[in-house]
Protein backbone atom coordinates (compact mmCIF):
# COMPACT_ATOMS: atom_id res chain seq x y z
CA UNK A 1 0.00 0.00 0.00
CA UNK A 2 2.79 2.57 0.78
CA UNK A 3 3.70 3.19 -2.89
CA UNK A 4 0.43 4.62 -3.29
CA UNK A 5 1.07 6.74 -0.96
CA UNK A 6 4.31 8.52 -2.08
CA UNK A 7 4.56 12.01 -2.14
CA UNK A 8 1.36 12.25 -0.53
CA UNK A 9 2.61 14.83 2.02
CA UNK A 10 1.42 18.12 -0.24
CA UNK A 11 -2.31 16.83 -0.32
CA UNK A 12 -2.59 16.26 3.21
CA UNK A 13 -1.30 20.14 3.74
CA UNK A 14 -3.87 20.66 1.42
CA UNK A 15 -6.42 19.01 4.05
CA UNK A 16 -4.87 20.71 7.72
CA UNK A 17 -5.24 24.11 5.43
CA UNK A 18 -9.16 23.46 4.61
CA UNK A 19 -9.13 23.93 8.99
CA UNK A 20 -6.76 26.98 8.63
CA UNK A 21 -3.57 25.11 10.24
CA UNK A 22 0.16 25.95 9.58
CA UNK A 23 1.85 23.94 7.05
CA UNK A 24 4.77 23.40 9.62
CA UNK A 25 2.00 21.67 11.47
CA UNK A 26 2.97 19.10 9.08
CA UNK A 27 5.84 19.37 7.14
CA UNK A 28 7.93 20.67 10.15
CA UNK A 29 11.04 17.91 11.17
CA UNK A 30 8.80 17.16 13.90
CA UNK A 31 5.41 17.42 12.92
CA UNK A 32 2.57 17.97 15.26
CA UNK A 33 -0.10 16.05 12.82
CA UNK A 34 1.40 12.76 12.21
CA UNK A 35 -0.23 9.85 10.42
CA UNK A 36 0.47 5.86 9.42
CA UNK A 37 -1.16 3.88 7.27
CA UNK A 38 -0.34 -0.48 6.29
CA UNK A 39 -2.74 -2.96 4.64
CA UNK A 40 -4.32 -5.50 6.84
CA UNK A 41 -6.74 -8.71 6.41
CA UNK A 42 -8.51 -6.96 3.06
CA UNK A 43 -8.32 -3.56 4.36
CA UNK A 44 -6.22 -0.38 4.06
CA UNK A 45 -5.87 1.28 7.25
CA UNK A 46 -4.74 4.55 8.56
CA UNK A 47 -4.19 6.77 11.86
CA UNK A 48 -4.00 9.89 11.91
CA UNK A 49 -2.86 11.54 15.09
CA UNK A 50 -2.01 14.97 16.86
CA UNK A 51 -1.18 15.03 20.84
CA UNK A 52 -3.42 12.31 22.71
CA UNK A 53 -5.97 12.81 19.69
CA UNK A 54 -6.37 10.24 17.19
CA UNK A 55 -8.73 8.98 14.51
CA UNK A 56 -8.02 5.55 12.51
CA UNK A 57 -10.80 4.67 9.17
CA UNK A 58 -10.53 1.29 7.11
CA UNK A 59 -11.38 1.01 3.79
CA UNK A 60 -11.52 -2.42 1.97
CA UNK A 61 -8.80 -3.15 -0.66
CA UNK A 62 -10.48 -2.73 -4.63
CA UNK A 63 -11.23 -6.32 -6.06
CA UNK A 64 -8.77 -7.99 -8.63
CA UNK A 65 -9.11 -7.10 -12.05
CA UNK A 66 -7.93 -8.58 -14.99
CA UNK A 67 -7.05 -5.15 -16.24
CA UNK A 68 -3.98 -4.27 -14.01
CA UNK A 69 -3.68 -1.16 -15.01
CA UNK A 70 -7.39 -0.18 -13.61
CA UNK A 71 -6.87 -2.13 -10.83
CA UNK A 72 -3.08 0.05 -9.81
CA UNK A 73 -5.25 3.05 -10.40
CA UNK A 74 -8.36 1.97 -8.12
CA UNK A 75 -6.06 0.95 -5.40
CA UNK A 76 -3.99 4.33 -5.79
CA UNK A 77 -7.24 6.20 -5.34
CA UNK A 78 -8.57 4.23 -2.41
CA UNK A 79 -5.64 4.32 -0.64
CA UNK A 80 -4.95 8.03 -1.15
CA UNK A 81 -8.29 8.71 -0.12
CA UNK A 82 -8.62 6.94 2.70
CA UNK A 83 -5.62 8.86 4.36
CA UNK A 84 -6.74 12.03 2.97
CA UNK A 85 -10.56 11.29 4.93
CA UNK A 86 -8.30 10.29 7.88
CA UNK A 87 -6.54 13.45 8.43
CA UNK A 88 -9.68 15.10 7.66
CA UNK A 89 -11.74 13.66 10.41
CA UNK A 90 -8.70 14.18 12.80
CA UNK A 91 -8.75 18.36 12.30
CA UNK A 92 -12.45 18.34 12.16
CA UNK A 93 -12.42 16.57 15.37
CA UNK A 94 -9.61 19.10 16.53
CA UNK A 95 -10.97 22.31 15.27
CA UNK A 96 -14.51 21.87 15.18
CA UNK A 97 -14.68 23.27 12.20
CA UNK A 98 -16.91 22.35 8.89
CA UNK A 99 -15.26 23.62 5.59
CA UNK A 100 -18.54 24.06 3.15
CA UNK A 101 -17.30 21.54 0.84
CA UNK A 102 -16.10 18.85 3.65
CA UNK A 103 -13.01 16.92 3.12
CA UNK A 104 -12.56 17.82 -0.95
CA UNK A 105 -9.55 19.20 -1.82
CA UNK A 106 -9.66 18.91 -5.61
CA UNK A 107 -10.65 21.26 -7.97
CA UNK A 108 -13.60 19.40 -9.43
CA UNK A 109 -16.03 18.12 -6.48
CA UNK A 110 -18.82 17.34 -9.56
CA UNK A 111 -16.63 14.29 -10.59
CA UNK A 112 -17.45 12.75 -7.24
CA UNK A 113 -21.55 13.82 -8.18
CA UNK A 114 -21.10 12.29 -11.72
CA UNK A 115 -19.82 9.08 -10.05
CA UNK A 116 -22.49 8.84 -8.12
CA UNK A 117 -25.00 8.81 -10.92
CA UNK A 118 -22.88 6.23 -13.05
CA UNK A 119 -23.74 4.05 -10.22
CA UNK A 120 -27.11 4.45 -10.49
CA UNK A 121 -27.93 6.73 -7.75
CA UNK A 122 -31.50 8.79 -7.97
CA UNK A 123 -31.23 12.79 -6.54
CA UNK A 124 -31.35 12.06 -2.75
CA UNK A 125 -28.91 8.89 -2.91
CA UNK A 126 -26.69 10.62 -4.62
CA UNK A 127 -27.10 13.81 -2.52
CA UNK A 128 -26.56 11.31 0.68
CA UNK A 129 -23.15 9.81 -1.18
CA UNK A 130 -21.52 12.93 -0.84
CA UNK A 131 -22.63 14.29 2.22
CA UNK A 132 -21.82 10.89 4.08
CA UNK A 133 -18.33 10.29 2.37
CA UNK A 134 -17.25 13.09 2.11
CA UNK A 135 -18.95 15.64 4.40
CA UNK A 136 -20.16 17.65 2.13
CA UNK A 137 -22.94 20.17 3.11
CA UNK A 138 -26.47 19.94 1.96
CA UNK A 139 -26.65 23.09 0.47
CA UNK A 140 -23.40 22.26 -1.48
CA UNK A 141 -24.50 18.20 -2.51
CA UNK A 142 -27.54 20.33 -4.07
CA UNK A 143 -25.66 22.24 -5.85
CA UNK A 144 -23.62 19.77 -7.50
CA UNK A 145 -26.98 17.56 -8.48
CA UNK A 146 -28.29 20.95 -9.87
CA UNK A 147 -25.21 21.04 -11.87
CA UNK A 148 -25.19 17.61 -12.89
CA UNK A 149 -28.56 17.68 -14.07
CA UNK A 150 -27.47 20.48 -16.64
CA UNK A 151 -24.87 19.43 -17.61
CA UNK A 152 -27.19 16.25 -18.76
CA UNK A 153 -28.66 17.77 -21.10
CA UNK A 154 -25.51 18.98 -22.60
CA UNK A 155 -24.26 16.92 -25.91
CA UNK A 156 -22.12 14.02 -24.05
CA UNK A 157 -18.57 13.72 -24.12
CA UNK A 158 -17.00 11.33 -26.37
CA UNK A 159 -13.64 10.11 -27.92
CA UNK A 160 -14.31 11.82 -31.13
CA UNK A 161 -14.84 15.00 -30.09
CA UNK A 162 -12.15 18.09 -29.61
CA UNK A 163 -12.70 21.54 -28.62
CA UNK A 164 -9.83 24.37 -29.75
CA UNK A 165 -8.57 27.24 -27.45
CA UNK A 166 -6.63 30.08 -29.21
CA UNK A 167 -4.63 32.25 -26.65
CA UNK A 168 -3.98 35.81 -27.05
CA UNK A 169 -1.80 36.67 -24.06
CA UNK A 170 -2.21 40.93 -24.18
CA UNK A 171 -3.70 43.11 -21.70
CA UNK A 172 -4.14 46.96 -21.70
CA UNK A 173 -2.79 47.02 -18.22
CA UNK A 174 -2.33 43.38 -15.56
CA UNK A 175 -4.70 42.97 -12.50
CA UNK A 176 -2.90 42.32 -9.37
CA UNK A 177 -4.72 39.18 -8.79
CA UNK A 178 -3.46 37.83 -12.29
CA UNK A 179 -1.37 34.75 -12.28
CA UNK A 180 -2.40 34.06 -16.11
CA UNK A 181 0.47 34.22 -19.27
CA UNK A 182 -0.32 37.46 -20.55
CA UNK A 183 2.04 40.42 -20.92
CA UNK A 184 1.03 44.57 -20.87
CA UNK A 185 0.15 45.86 -24.13
CA UNK A 186 2.27 48.33 -24.03
CA UNK A 187 2.90 49.82 -27.24
CA UNK A 188 2.33 46.72 -29.20
CA UNK A 189 5.71 45.89 -30.63
CA UNK A 190 5.33 42.00 -29.86
CA UNK A 191 1.68 41.96 -31.61
CA UNK A 192 2.33 41.40 -35.02
CA UNK A 193 5.48 38.98 -34.72
CA UNK A 194 2.74 36.93 -32.20
CA UNK A 195 0.34 36.90 -34.57
CA UNK A 196 2.60 35.71 -37.75
CA UNK A 197 3.75 32.38 -35.09
CA UNK A 198 -0.18 31.67 -34.07
CA UNK A 199 -1.30 32.16 -37.41
CA UNK A 200 1.30 29.63 -38.16
CA UNK A 201 0.62 27.17 -35.57
CA UNK A 202 -3.32 27.16 -36.71
CA UNK A 203 -2.34 26.81 -40.41
CA UNK A 204 -0.25 23.78 -39.19
CA UNK A 205 -2.25 21.94 -36.45
CA UNK A 206 -5.93 22.69 -37.90
CA UNK A 207 -5.08 18.89 -38.90
CA UNK A 208 -4.54 17.39 -35.82
CA UNK A 209 -8.16 17.01 -35.60
CA UNK A 210 -9.09 14.85 -38.83
CA UNK A 211 -5.66 13.16 -38.51
CA UNK A 212 -6.49 11.91 -35.40
CA UNK A 213 -10.25 10.80 -36.11
CA UNK A 214 -11.90 13.70 -34.77
CA UNK A 215 -14.14 16.66 -35.15
CA UNK A 216 -14.15 20.14 -33.85
CA UNK A 217 -17.14 20.50 -31.22
CA UNK A 218 -16.30 24.78 -29.68
CA UNK A 219 -13.74 27.31 -29.85
CA UNK A 220 -13.10 29.79 -27.44
CA UNK A 221 -10.79 32.52 -27.94
CA UNK A 222 -9.79 33.71 -24.61
CA UNK A 223 -6.27 35.49 -22.75
CA UNK A 224 -5.67 38.08 -21.57
CA UNK A 225 -7.72 40.24 -23.31
CA UNK A 226 -7.96 39.29 -27.37
CA UNK A 227 -10.18 42.48 -27.79
CA UNK A 228 -6.92 44.66 -26.73
CA UNK A 229 -5.71 44.03 -30.29
CA UNK A 230 -6.82 46.62 -32.80
CA UNK A 231 -10.07 46.04 -35.35
CA UNK A 232 -7.57 44.60 -38.65
CA UNK A 233 -5.56 43.01 -36.21
CA UNK A 234 -9.18 41.30 -34.35
CA UNK A 235 -10.36 40.49 -38.21
CA UNK A 236 -7.31 39.19 -39.14
CA UNK A 237 -7.27 36.90 -36.01
CA UNK A 238 -11.12 35.91 -36.42
CA UNK A 239 -11.20 35.13 -40.02
CA UNK A 240 -8.08 32.53 -40.26
CA UNK A 241 -9.95 31.29 -37.11
CA UNK A 242 -12.78 30.28 -39.25
CA UNK A 243 -10.89 29.47 -41.90
CA UNK A 244 -9.27 26.96 -40.26
CA UNK A 245 -11.66 25.45 -37.45
CA UNK A 246 -15.26 26.01 -39.41
CA UNK A 247 -18.20 24.24 -38.42
CA UNK A 248 -18.01 24.41 -34.85
CA UNK A 249 -21.17 24.26 -32.61
CA UNK A 250 -20.03 27.47 -30.23
CA UNK A 251 -17.74 30.04 -30.48
CA UNK A 252 -16.73 32.38 -27.87
CA UNK A 253 -14.70 35.53 -27.91
CA UNK A 254 -13.74 37.05 -24.68
CA UNK A 255 -14.35 40.60 -24.32
CA UNK A 256 -13.19 40.97 -21.33
CA UNK A 257 -12.18 44.59 -20.53
CA UNK A 258 -14.83 47.11 -21.30
CA UNK A 259 -12.14 49.53 -22.39
CA UNK A 260 -10.70 48.14 -25.21
CA UNK A 261 -14.36 47.39 -26.67
CA UNK A 262 -15.57 49.60 -29.54
CA UNK A 263 -18.21 49.04 -32.11
CA UNK A 264 -16.13 48.26 -34.91
CA UNK A 265 -14.40 45.43 -32.76
CA UNK A 266 -18.07 44.27 -31.94
CA UNK A 267 -19.19 44.51 -35.81
CA UNK A 268 -16.17 42.09 -36.40
CA UNK A 269 -16.83 39.36 -33.99
CA UNK A 270 -20.28 39.35 -34.81
CA UNK A 271 -19.78 39.92 -38.32
CA UNK A 272 -17.08 36.20 -37.96
CA UNK A 273 -20.41 34.25 -37.08
CA UNK A 274 -19.40 34.06 -32.88
CA UNK A 275 -22.50 33.88 -30.69
CA UNK A 276 -21.02 34.22 -27.03
CA UNK A 277 -18.65 37.21 -25.80
CA UNK A 278 -17.51 37.81 -22.28
CA UNK A 279 -17.59 41.54 -20.75
CA UNK A 280 -15.83 41.13 -17.20
CA UNK A 281 -16.53 43.92 -14.97
CA UNK A 282 -15.42 41.68 -11.67
CA UNK A 283 -16.92 44.82 -9.45
CA UNK A 284 -18.78 47.69 -10.70
CA UNK A 285 -16.96 49.82 -7.70
CA UNK A 286 -14.87 52.00 -9.15
CA UNK A 287 -12.52 52.28 -6.24
CA UNK A 288 -11.91 48.33 -5.97
CA UNK A 289 -11.02 48.58 -9.98
CA UNK A 290 -8.00 50.72 -8.92
CA UNK A 291 -7.23 48.67 -6.52
CA UNK A 292 -7.12 45.60 -8.45
CA UNK A 293 -5.45 47.08 -11.80
CA UNK A 294 -7.97 47.50 -13.90
CA UNK A 295 -8.02 50.81 -16.10
CA UNK A 296 -11.88 50.78 -16.70
CA UNK A 297 -14.58 52.15 -14.72
CA UNK A 298 -18.21 50.96 -14.18
CA UNK A 299 -19.73 53.13 -16.34
CA UNK A 300 -17.28 51.77 -19.28
CA UNK A 301 -18.64 48.59 -18.35
CA UNK A 302 -22.50 49.64 -18.65
CA UNK A 303 -21.42 51.35 -22.18
CA UNK A 304 -19.85 48.20 -23.13
CA UNK A 305 -23.12 46.14 -22.62
CA UNK A 306 -25.51 48.67 -24.64
CA UNK A 307 -22.61 48.71 -27.35
CA UNK A 308 -22.75 44.96 -27.42
CA UNK A 309 -26.31 44.61 -27.43
CA UNK A 310 -26.92 47.35 -30.03
CA UNK A 311 -24.19 45.21 -32.30
CA UNK A 312 -26.59 42.71 -32.01
CA UNK A 313 -25.00 40.48 -29.43
CA UNK A 314 -26.99 37.37 -28.21
CA UNK A 315 -25.02 36.07 -25.29
CA UNK A 316 -23.30 38.51 -23.11
CA UNK A 317 -21.35 36.43 -20.49
CA UNK A 318 -20.69 38.33 -17.01
CA UNK A 319 -17.20 37.71 -14.16
CA UNK A 320 -17.09 38.78 -10.94
CA UNK A 321 -15.25 38.26 -8.30
CA UNK A 322 -16.50 37.88 -4.63
CA UNK A 323 -13.55 38.35 -1.66
CA UNK A 324 -11.79 41.41 -3.78
CA UNK A 325 -9.84 43.29 -1.40
CA UNK A 326 -11.47 46.26 0.26
CA UNK A 327 -14.50 44.87 -1.11
CA UNK A 328 -17.46 44.45 1.53
CA UNK A 329 -20.69 42.72 1.35
CA UNK A 330 -22.46 45.64 0.11
CA UNK A 331 -20.18 46.11 -2.27
CA UNK A 332 -20.75 42.86 -4.09
CA UNK A 333 -24.19 43.29 -3.50
CA UNK A 334 -23.68 47.26 -5.35
CA UNK A 335 -22.13 44.68 -8.28
CA UNK A 336 -24.82 42.18 -8.24
CA UNK A 337 -27.87 45.20 -8.46
CA UNK A 338 -25.87 45.80 -11.49
CA UNK A 339 -25.93 42.51 -12.89
CA UNK A 340 -29.58 42.53 -12.95
CA UNK A 341 -29.67 45.60 -14.71
CA UNK A 342 -27.53 44.64 -16.80
CA UNK A 343 -29.12 41.08 -17.94
CA UNK A 344 -26.35 38.95 -19.14
CA UNK A 345 -27.24 35.69 -20.35
CA UNK A 346 -24.54 34.19 -18.15
CA UNK A 347 -22.74 35.15 -15.14
CA UNK A 348 -19.53 33.74 -13.61
CA UNK A 349 -19.13 34.08 -9.83
CA UNK A 350 -15.45 33.37 -8.87
CA UNK A 351 -14.31 33.66 -5.17
CA UNK A 352 -10.63 35.17 -5.03
CA UNK A 353 -7.72 33.21 -4.95
CA UNK A 354 -4.23 34.88 -3.83
CA UNK A 355 -1.82 32.80 -5.82
CA UNK A 356 2.12 33.30 -4.99
CA UNK A 357 2.32 34.43 -8.50
CA UNK A 358 0.46 37.17 -8.13
CA UNK A 359 1.38 41.16 -6.99
CA UNK A 360 -1.61 40.91 -4.88
CA UNK A 361 0.15 38.56 -2.87
CA UNK A 362 2.39 40.30 -2.01
CA UNK A 363 0.79 43.58 -1.44
CA UNK A 364 -0.99 44.46 1.54
CA UNK A 365 -4.50 44.73 1.10
CA UNK A 366 -7.56 44.00 3.86
CA UNK A 367 -9.47 40.87 1.95
CA UNK A 368 -12.45 39.98 3.44
CA UNK A 369 -13.29 37.37 5.38
CA UNK A 370 -14.61 33.52 4.67
CA UNK A 371 -17.74 34.21 6.13
CA UNK A 372 -17.96 37.82 4.26
CA UNK A 373 -16.70 35.43 0.59
CA UNK A 374 -19.67 32.78 1.55
CA UNK A 375 -21.58 35.93 1.63
CA UNK A 376 -21.01 36.89 -1.68
CA UNK A 377 -20.76 33.69 -2.85
CA UNK A 378 -24.94 33.06 -1.57
CA UNK A 379 -25.40 36.78 -3.20
CA UNK A 380 -24.43 35.43 -6.31
CA UNK A 381 -26.51 32.00 -6.11
CA UNK A 382 -29.89 34.73 -5.38
CA UNK A 383 -28.89 36.75 -8.30
CA UNK A 384 -28.47 34.43 -10.69
CA UNK A 385 -31.94 32.71 -9.79
CA UNK A 386 -33.51 36.03 -10.13
CA UNK A 387 -32.04 36.14 -14.08
CA UNK A 388 -33.03 32.91 -14.21
CA UNK A 389 -29.81 31.29 -14.66
CA UNK A 390 -29.18 27.80 -13.35
CA UNK A 391 -25.55 26.38 -12.68
CA UNK A 392 -23.68 24.45 -14.66
CA UNK A 393 -20.35 24.11 -13.82
CA UNK A 394 -18.37 24.60 -11.14
CA UNK A 395 -14.95 23.90 -10.12
CA UNK A 396 -12.26 25.45 -7.33
CA UNK A 397 -8.81 26.48 -6.66
CA UNK A 398 -6.26 26.37 -3.74
CA UNK A 399 -6.14 29.34 -1.50
CA UNK A 400 -9.68 30.42 -1.96
CA UNK A 401 -11.34 32.60 0.37
CA UNK A 402 -13.22 30.71 2.27
CA UNK A 403 -12.60 27.18 0.89
CA UNK A 404 -15.55 28.30 -1.55
CA UNK A 405 -15.60 27.98 -5.39
CA UNK A 406 -16.46 29.37 -8.58
CA UNK A 407 -19.77 28.99 -10.63
CA UNK A 408 -20.94 29.69 -14.03
CA UNK A 409 -24.50 30.09 -14.26
CA UNK A 410 -26.63 30.50 -17.65
CA UNK A 411 -29.79 30.58 -18.86
CA UNK A 412 -31.46 27.30 -19.92
CA UNK A 413 -30.11 26.44 -23.10
CA UNK A 414 -26.62 28.84 -22.79
CA UNK A 415 -24.52 26.84 -21.18
CA UNK A 416 -21.17 26.91 -22.72
CA UNK A 417 -20.00 23.88 -23.94
CA UNK A 418 -16.24 25.16 -23.71
CA UNK A 419 -16.20 26.01 -20.25
CA UNK A 420 -17.94 22.62 -19.17
CA UNK A 421 -15.37 20.57 -21.29
CA UNK A 422 -12.49 22.03 -19.83
CA UNK A 423 -13.30 22.28 -16.40
CA UNK A 424 -14.68 18.84 -16.24
CA UNK A 425 -11.59 17.28 -18.50
CA UNK A 426 -13.96 15.31 -20.38
CA UNK A 427 -13.19 16.61 -23.79
CA UNK A 428 -9.65 16.94 -26.15
CA UNK A 429 -8.35 20.27 -26.24
CA UNK A 430 -6.27 21.65 -28.75
CA UNK A 431 -4.81 24.69 -27.52
CA UNK A 432 -2.99 27.26 -29.85
CA UNK A 433 -0.52 30.35 -28.90
CA UNK A 434 1.71 31.48 -25.62
CA UNK A 435 0.88 29.29 -22.75
CA UNK A 436 -1.99 27.11 -24.25
CA UNK A 437 -2.05 23.56 -22.77
CA UNK A 438 -3.12 21.07 -25.20
CA UNK A 439 -4.95 17.39 -23.60
CA UNK A 440 -5.38 14.23 -24.34
CA UNK A 441 -8.40 12.68 -22.35
CA UNK A 442 -7.26 8.60 -21.66
CA UNK A 443 -10.89 7.87 -20.35
CA UNK A 444 -10.43 3.86 -20.18
CA UNK A 445 -6.63 4.49 -18.73
CA UNK A 446 -7.69 7.46 -15.96
CA UNK A 447 -5.15 9.76 -17.19
CA UNK A 448 -4.64 13.09 -19.25
CA UNK A 449 -1.90 13.56 -21.10
CA UNK A 450 -0.78 17.30 -22.05
CA UNK A 451 1.63 18.83 -24.22
CA UNK A 452 2.08 22.71 -22.84
CA UNK A 453 3.05 25.79 -25.02
CA UNK A 454 6.11 27.68 -23.50
CA UNK A 455 3.91 31.16 -21.38
CA UNK A 456 6.84 33.25 -22.50
CA UNK A 457 5.83 35.17 -25.53
CA UNK A 458 8.72 35.87 -27.27
CA UNK A 459 10.09 32.05 -26.44
CA UNK A 460 6.67 31.36 -28.08
CA UNK A 461 7.33 33.06 -31.21
CA UNK A 462 11.68 31.84 -31.73
CA UNK A 463 9.53 28.03 -31.26
CA UNK A 464 6.50 27.99 -32.43
CA UNK A 465 7.61 24.84 -34.88
CA UNK A 466 7.97 23.25 -31.52
CA UNK A 467 5.05 23.61 -30.31
CA UNK A 468 3.52 22.11 -33.32
CA UNK A 469 5.18 19.30 -33.31
CA UNK A 470 4.32 18.76 -29.49
CA UNK A 471 0.81 18.20 -30.28
CA UNK A 472 1.11 16.00 -33.35
CA UNK A 473 3.25 13.77 -30.60
CA UNK A 474 0.46 14.23 -28.08
CA UNK A 475 -2.58 13.16 -30.67
CA UNK A 476 -0.22 10.61 -32.46
CA UNK A 477 -0.79 12.25 -35.90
Amino acid sequence: MMHYLDAIEPDLVNVTRLFGIEDDALLAANPRFTWQAWEEAGKYRCRCVVGEKAVENAVSVPPEETDKRLQELHCKRAARRLVRQTMYDLCREVTGVHPPWGSLTGIRPTHLMQEAISRGLGEEAAKRYVVENFDVTPEKADLLWEIARVQGLLPPPEDRWMDVYIGIPFCTTRCTYCSFSSGELGKGKLVEPYLDALFREMDESCSVIADSGRKLRAVYVGGGTPTSLNEDQLRRLLDRMMLRFPGASEYTVEAGRPDTITPGKLAVIRDAGVGRISINPQTMNDETLRIIGRAHTAQQVVDGYAMAREAGMRHINMDVIAGLPGETVDDFAHTMDWALRLKPESLTVHTLAIKRATRLHFEKYRIPTGVEAAAMVDMGLATARKLGLEPYYLYRQKNMAGNLENIGYALPGHACQYNVDIMEETTHILALGAGGISKRIYEDEGHIGRAPNVANIEHYIARVDEMIARKRELFGV
